[in-house]
């Protein structure tokens, strides 16, 4: 049973305001298209998250309202950073935010929420379907009337209606229900769960497409809009090409593991020091490989003149490719290819990747005094964008967020003593 704990009414003093919370949003500048946009940011563990996130990289001022238990996340690990205040895994989703603590189960917590909503341009949240509607913030009935330009994107697992609405979703529950799983491994093995949280982060990029498609709309309309995000949607969005070959073909897609499911030779082979990916997907590709390797007559043989001979006699010209790409090393082949105009490269492992020379060079990859992490993977050719700050320990603005929001001094104490920001 879940005990909700109770403070005594105090009414809201009409000094407060809510788009103060935001304090360097009217003053912020040059740090991207998105610069004085307000995003209160309700969500946890990772679609929600990195939703804000994103939007945070290109300028918006995000405010991040945590439980006073933190968002689990925070305790993934290890690695911890910070002496313990937070998990590697929470800190590359939550870079760039101010954040608060409030205990949304009282009624001090949901008066401070109703002023973040009323000065919100932008809401991001992935509660329990029900749970704002509960608290008296449904949107459809409540926040799209009284705030009728606020941008609200709900993340779900399936929804909130239909025969699963409601139900949770996680990453790689939606993996395995979505039909992922059972296209991922090798054939005589079991089906595998892609080594990272893909179904979260594609969700997260759709969401902020969709925020950002609104936000366009409402620069026509003036009116905001809900959007409705699903893991189900995120999943079933991505299942090219097996869905569209199940779809005109009739055959139920396999598992096939590095191999491509309609081009060959598209998989990894192993070269003299490790594992070498290779992609000739056109003829062209195919006979510069060959001539490479030192096989020029393998472009001219009947089995595999085209893709779909190649395709055919997959087996036969994997074993003729991988003996010759045995002798060579991943950095020699690799040279050799990419003078060629054959697409490959070694299988870099994720250090190998974050430090080779172009990644640090796109500045994907930032290691200094100030900040230890991913880069902001979207260039605008004209639009500079926020240099990523680490995330903060858990409530680290919340007296000033109140503070600006114009609760004084006193009523903040009391709310503290109260618990409404975690054990006081």
């Amino acid at each position: 049973m879940t005990v909700t704990t109770q403070t005594e009414p105090h009414p809201a003093t009409p000094a407060i305001d809510g788009r103060a919370a935001w304090r360097a949003a009217d003053t912020a500048t040059g740090n991207g298209v998105l610069t004085g946009v307000r995003v209160l940011d309700l969500s946890r563990v990772l679609a929600g998250p990195y939703t804000a996130q994103i939007l945070a990289d290109h300028g918006a001022e995000v405010i991040k309202v945590e439980a006073p238990t933190g968002d689990e996340t925070r305790g993934w690990g290890p690695p911890f950073l910070e002496s313990g205040a937070s998990s590697a895994y929470y800190a590359s989703l939550n870079h760039s935010k101010n954040n608060i603590s409030l205990d949304l189960r009282t009624d001090a917590g949901r008066e401070i929420l109703a002023h973040l909503l009323a000065g919100a341009d932008i809401v991001i949240e992935n509660f329990k379907a029900g749970t704002m509607a509960r608290w008296g913030f449904d949107y459809e009935s409540v926040l799209s009337e009284r705030h009728p330009a606020m941008i609200y994107c709900r993340i779900t697992g399936f929804g909130v209606d239909g025969p699963m609405g409601g139900l949770p979703g996680y990453d790689a529950v939606l993996q395995s229900f979505g039909g992922l799983m059972s296209v991922n491994g090798y054939p005589d093995g079991n089906p595998l769960r892609v080594g990272i949280p893909i179904v979260d982060i594609v969700a997260a990029n759709m969401a902020v497409s969709g925020i950002l498609l609104a936000m366009l709309e409402r620069g026509r309309s003036g009116r905001g809009q809900l959007i409705d995000i699903t893991l189900l949607d995120s999943v079933i969005s991505i299942l090219h090409p097996h869905a569209a070959n199940w779809m005109a073909g009739g055959k139920v897609p396999q598992r096939t593991g590095d191999f491509h499911p309609t081009v060959a030779p598209y998989q990894v082979f192993r070269a003299a020091d490790g594992d070498f990916f290779v992609s000739a997907a056109n003829d062209r590709q195919f006979r510069s490989l060959t001539e490479t390797l030192g096989l020029s007559g393998l472009a001219d043989d009947p089995r595999f003149v085209s893709n779909g001979d190649r395709y055919a006699h997959r087996e036969e010209l994997v074993a003729l490719l991988g003996e010759r790409i045995a002798r060579y090393s991943r950095a020699d082949l690799g040279r050799r290819l990419e003078e060629a105009g054959v697409p490959a490269s070694p299988v870099h492992t994720v250090d190998e990747a974050l430090q080779s020379a172009q990644v640090r060079h796109r500045g994907l990859f930032i290691d200094d005094d100030d900040y230890r992490g991913i880069g902001v993977p979207i260039a605008l050719g004209r639009s500079g964008h926020r240099r990523p700050r680490p995330a903060v320990p858990l409530g680290s603005d919340t007296t000033a967020v109140l503070t600006a929001m114009g609760y004084g001094a006193d009523r903040i104490a009391e709310l503290r003593a109260a618990g409404i920001f975690g054990n006081p």
